[in-house]
């Protein structure tokens, strides 16, 4: 049973001491006994407070790991509804599913697609994380087929799908040392499945249309050795997906209803689908084919999703060449916040002129709002050309400021007097065009 605040006020050691980010005792176990902090903010607590505090301290949503050779997908470990309100940590594992009733040559190039396919962006490259193995065939040798088929040519994790569970043993049978998933059980069939995956070491999906049956065989499960739980909501439309997500998160956050503590799985036929489970709130997401163009814009809405609002996306500071160039080109300057320097980037780069591209440190800001913080001045940008040595490398001193911020040219200018300070265009996509003239006039 979970602790109330008081009760872990009294495990703690009540010194006070700030260093687990609030000021007092009491108010880290209130945050604690909220599934909003973790103990191991706390440095001094006791061994034996630990063994204690155990239930209160860990997440609402249990972590559920998928393991192959060289590759994890974790999912869980949540403690909010809303990632405003602390952040979401695991991100959704993508998945594409794939059929035994596939040709092998078939199965092995899709497969060979789903592998190789990468997207960068904003500096990270983002994939697909693994593939999900559906029996359309009712044959075990089909299955064993497939999955011997997928492993010649990936190693990511697996999901494998089927009422049957003769068809699910030849495929894991495949899977030595990995922790694979292995779906769907059921009222009628949770028994068998239990038994499969514990002999197999598997983590074991659960499906159902209704709430209450989740934490009768969630418990009954449990009662037989299995702690590592899926639960996929099987609703009738998309509106009733939403309710049944929502209503699991809800109750294993708010509620602290452990048998609910588990991440979620769901099967998306169409992009609406696929959106709505990233965003609410499946940990797996499971897709029925491999299209590039949707695949990319699941990454990046997770990616989005799965960030930490209160720490922005950044680029290191420093100097950056694009297009080679040379000691006589000028120097553009923008922040380290990452879509504000893609942006320039990507404009300059595809120009296919030459730049210097001078990286401030702004703590992650826009150029906007790190100007109004005080973030971006012409302190900070001086400083920037002093560490990274750029006068030494040119031959003409040619600063050009982002056109929002034409107010700091002046200052900038009595920063560096041995440079010529411009304002350039306020929109990245000006750039090219503006540089054009640049390099003219010089």
């Amino acid at each position: 049973m979970a602790l109330s605040g008081i009760q872990i006020y009294k495990l703690l050691p009540q010194t006070n001491c700030k260093e687990c980010g609030f000021p007092t005792c009491l108010a880290f176990a209130m945050k604690l006994a909220a599934k909003q902090v973790e103990l191991s903010s706390c440095p001094y607590v006791s061994e034996a407070s630990k063994a204690q505090l155990e239930e209160s301290a860990a997440p609402p949503i249990r972590l559920i790991t998928l393991k192959s050779n060289g590759y994890e997908v974790k999912v869980g470990n949540e403690v909010v509804l809303y990632r405003h309100e602390k952040t979401f940590y695991n991100k959704s594992g993508l998945f594409v599913k794939l059929h035994t009733s596939q040709i092998e040559n078939a199965l092995i190039e899709e497969t060979r697609r789903i592998n190789q396919y990468q997207v960068n962006y904003v500096g990270m490259d983002l994939e697909v994380d693994g593939i999900a193995v559906e029996d359309d065939t009712h044959d075990p040798a089909k299955m064993k087929a497939a999955v011997t088929a997928i492993r010649s040519v990936s190693k990511k994790p697996l999901i494998l799908i089927s009422s049957a569970v003769d068809v699910l043993e030849a495929g894991l049978s495949q899977l030595s040392g990995e922790t694979p998933l292995v779906c769907c059980a059921n009222s009628t069939n949770w028994e068998k499945f239990a038994e499969l995956a514990g002999k197999y070491k598997a983590i074991l999906a659960i499906e159902s249309d209704k709430i209450d049956e989740f934490v009768e065989l969630t418990e009954k499960i449990k009662s037989k050795g299995i702690e590592d739980l899926v639960l996929i909501p099987n609703g009738k439309n998309l509106g009733h997906n939403l309710i049944l997500q929502t209503q699991i998160r809800r109750a294993a956050i708010k509620a602290n209803l452990r048998a609910l503590g588990y991440p979620t799985l769901a099967f998306c036929s169409s992009p609406v689908e696929a959106a709505q489970a990233i965003t609410k709130y499946a940990g797996f997401v499971v897709l029925d084919e491999f299209a590039a163009e949707l695949i990319y814009s699941l990454l990046v809405l997770r990616q989005n999703i799965y960030t930490d609002p209160q720490k922005p996306i950044q680029v290191q500071p420093g100097l950056y060449e694009i297009n080679n160039p040379k000691e006589n080109d000028p120097v553009l300057v923008t922040t380290n916040f990452s879509i504000t320097y893609f942006s320039v980037a990507n404009e300059v780069e595809g120009s296919g002129l030459p730049a210097w591209l001078l990286v401030a440190d702004a703590e992650g800001m826009s150029v906007l709002t790190a100007w109004a913080a005080g973030k971006f001045d012409a302190d900070r940008i001086a400083k920037a050309v002093k560490s990274t040595n750029v006068t030494d490398k040119l031959s003409k001193h040619l600063l050009i400021l982002p056109g929002s911020v034409a107010v700091l040219s002046g200052e900038v200018e009595a920063e560096l007097p041995d440079w010529e300070i411009r304002v350039g265009p306020r929109e990245a996509v000006d750039i090219p065009k503006f540089y054009k003239l640049a390099l003219q006039v010089n």
